[in-house]
Parts: structure tokens; C-alpha cells; sequence
């Protein structure tokens, strides 16, 4: 009941805030209007670069804010904790991520919610915009057709696409896990990791572990462990099955964490309990990353043996945040005019962030969002 009182309180303050601003983000000119400057800037002399770039399309971007500018899209189908709110309940949320592109890592960006949940009418609207931006930042759109609308849209497009549901969050939390492991002395190589979800997070997670290198990953949907054993898998989770749980454990939740080194939760409160993490491998790692109620609390965490516990609340130590990630993700591919955010690049973003904390301890296995340092480490690898 505390909790509730509090987060009422919270949200009753951000709606305050939320009227009293009128948003969060602004639109600023770079240059000062004079009447001998708004020649150059506006009629006449911009007839002259429209004309150019109608013969020379492929500079629009070194000559308009296409060349720097973020698209932050949703479709409002599965935004944070609250799922399918649709495109006005999204629109705060990717407001409040333009605003963090711009602070932490100097990349203007424009949020964009979209008034349809059909996964062609989401493509060919961004395809239709794209000649705007330098890159497109997919947000909280729902599994599986995220996967779909991602890839066709990398297929189709010149310019950098990431799901960041996906990917920033596989990023931080393989990051994490680098520290976590120095911690309790183990071997990620060697070692087995349980998924507690399956959706765009927990897929991406368990893909970008796999091509790190851990010794063995089985990932739970809400039927179970997925493996070969299972006819009723999407094609995604089929993939899944092909590269994960390599013994191949069938059951549920309990089967896959006996003897795991590590639980990672992206899934729902009560997802998994301190009877959970009683079965895991000496020196259990928790990452419970539900928000704002984390799977299991990490004093049940803690109790059940866990020695190292993330989750992705800012009042407990250990926050796996995307915010880690995607400013320096786009930062980078823009300096570097990267078309495509590639396996190995995530790979070496994680590996970055992981190295800014120089010795890791159980409540210290990744940098908080404001350490400055971070964007411009991440955007050193993208290239």
C-alpha cells in the first residue's frame, strides 16, 4: 500500500509537470533571423539549395537537419509496463526519449506515434518519412510483429534502424553481465543463463548472449521452455530453439533455473520467486528487469542467495537502462554515417559500457545514466 501511495504521488507531480511545460522538447533555430540572414535562410536563397538538392538528392542530408535528426516511433502497442495504450498514451513516453537523445547523447530527435497497429501500414509510413532523418528509432511496438517491421524496414532503408526494446536493452543487460560475472568469479563461457520471457526483449537478449559466447541459454516463454521439443513456435521462437537450451530441458520456470549461474527477468512481477533462486548454482546472479515491479524484489533476491541483483528501477543499485545505450548507438552512427547497426557493433557497445567500470563490486556492474562518459564510449564503437 506504501508503494502505491508513493507512485501516486509520483504520478500525480509528473502530470503537474507534464501540463505545466506543455511537453518536454522544443524545436530551436540555429541561426539568428535578420532581414539580411531570412534572405539566405528562406526565399530567396533556399531556392537555391531546394534546386540543388533536387538534382543532388543523395546531400540532403549534410545540407538539412535530415543529416542529424532521430525519428522515435511508436505504435503504442506495448509501452512499458502498461501494453496496448495506443498512439496518445505513447506520445509522453517518446517525448521523454527525444528529450533523453538530446541530453546524454547531442542527437536531435523528433518523437513520432503512428495511428495504426498493422505491421505494413507501420513500414510504408516510415519508408514514406525516411528522407527526414538519419535514423529511426523503434519504440514499444509489440511481439512479434516487431521483428517483422525492423527487418523489412533494415532491408529497405539507407539509414540506421533499431528496435531499442530489443536491442539496447540486450546491450546494457550483456554489459551487466560481463561485471557480474567478474564478481562471483565464474566463467561466462562456461556458464548456463535462464530467460524468463520471450518477447522483443527477451528474444534479443538471448540472441546477442548466444553470439557472445555463454555456455548455455534457455529461454521460458508463458507455455514453458522453448526448445525442439516445442510445434506450437512462432518462427522467431523457432530460431530460439535452434540456437538455445543446448541439454534440452522441457518444463517450466523451475526446470530451466536448476543449476543456472544467472536469471535474467523480462517478463512480469511474481514471474519467478526466492524458491527460484534457491535452485540456481552457487553464487547466483538476478537480474529482474520489470518495470516498475521488478519479477522477484531483490530483498526476496537476496534472501534466496543471489549475489549480484539488477534491476531497472533508478532506487536500487545496479540500473540496466537503455538509456546506456541508444544515444551513443545513434551518436555514432551519425558521425560515422553508419547505414546499418550491426551484431558486432552491439557486441563492442556492451564491451565498452561493461569496461567503464574498472572493478566491478555486487552493487557497482554498470555505469548510472549520468555518467557522462557513456554516450561518447558507446559511439566509439559504431562505426
Amino acid at each position: 500500500m506504501e508503494e502505491r501511495a508513493i507512485s501516486n504521488i509520483r504520478g500525480e507531480k509528473a502530470l503537474a509537470l507534464h501540463k505545466k511545460m506543455g511537453g518536454k522538447i522544443r524545436i530551436q533555430s540555429l541561426a539568428r533571423v535578420t532581414k539580411e540572414s531570412l534572405r539566405l535562410l528562406y526565399t530567396p536563397g533556399v531556392g537555391a539549395v531546394a534546386e540543388y538538392l533536387s538534382i543532388h538528392p543523395s546531400e540532403t542530408r549534410s545540407l538539412t537537419l535530415a543529416g542529424r535528426l532521430v525519428a522515435v516511433v511508436s505504435d503504442g502497442s506495448a509501452v512499458l509496463g502498461l501494453g496496448n495504450i495506443g498512439p496518445e498514451g505513447a506520445l509522453p513516453v517518446m517525448e521523454g526519449k527525444a528529450l533523453l537523445f538530446k541530453e546524454f547523447g547531442g542527437v536531435d530527435a523528433v518523437p513520432l506515434v503512428l495511428a495504426t497497429q498493422d505491421p505494413d501500414e507501420i513500414v510504408r509510413s516510415i519508408q514514406i518519412i525516411a528522407p527526414n532523418f538519419a535514423g529511426i528509432n523503434l519504440e514499444d511496438i509489440a511481439a512479434p510483429k516487431c521483428f517483422d517491421i525492423e527487418r523489412r524496414l533494415k532491408e529497405t532503408l539507407s539509414i540506421p534502424v533499431m528496435h531499442d526494446d530489443q536491442h539496447g536493452t540486450a546491450i546494457v543487460v550483456l554489459a551487466g553481465l560481463i561485471n557480474a560475472f567478474k564478481v562471483v568469479k565464474k566463467n561466462i563461457s562456461r556458464s548456463r543463463i535462464a530467460i524468463i520471457g520471450a518477447g522483443a526483449a527477451g528474444t534479443a537478449v538471448a540472441k546477442l548472449l548466444v553470439r557472445y559466447g555463454v555456455g548455455d541459454v534457455i529461454v521460458v516463454d508463458r507455455k514453458g521452455i522453448i526448445g525442439t521439443h516445442r510445434t506450437d513456435l512462432a518462427p522467431e521462437k523457432k530460431l530460439l530453439a535452434e540456437i538455445t537450451n543446448g541439454e534440452q530441458r522441457e518444463g517450466g520456470v523451475v526446470e530451466a533455473v536448476i543449476g543456472a549461474d544467472a536469471i535474467i527477468g523480462v517478463s512480469a512481477p511474481g514471474s519467478f520467486w526466492v524458491e527460484h533462486v534457491r535452485v540456481m548454482a552457487q553464487r547466483p546472479i538476478v537480474f529482474a528487469l520489470a518495470n516498475p515491479t521488478p519479477e522477484i524484489s531483490p530483498e526476496d533476491a537476496r534472501a534466496g542467495g543471489a549475489v549480484v541483483i539488477a534491476t531497472g528501477r533508478s532506487d536500487y543499485p545496479n540500473q540496466i537502462n537503455n538509456v546506456l545505450v541508444f544515444p551513443g548507438i545513434f551518436r555514432g552512427a551519425i558521425d560515422n554515417h553508419v547505414r546499418t547497426i550491426t551484431d558486432e557493433m552491439k557486441l563492442k557497445a556492451a564491451k565498452k559500457l561493461a569496461s567503464l567500470v574498472a572493478h566491478p563490486t555486487a552493487s557497482k556492474i554498470i555505469p548510472t545514466v549520468f555518467d557522462r562518459r557513456v554516450a561518447k564510449a558507446v559511439a566509439s564503437v559504431v562505426r
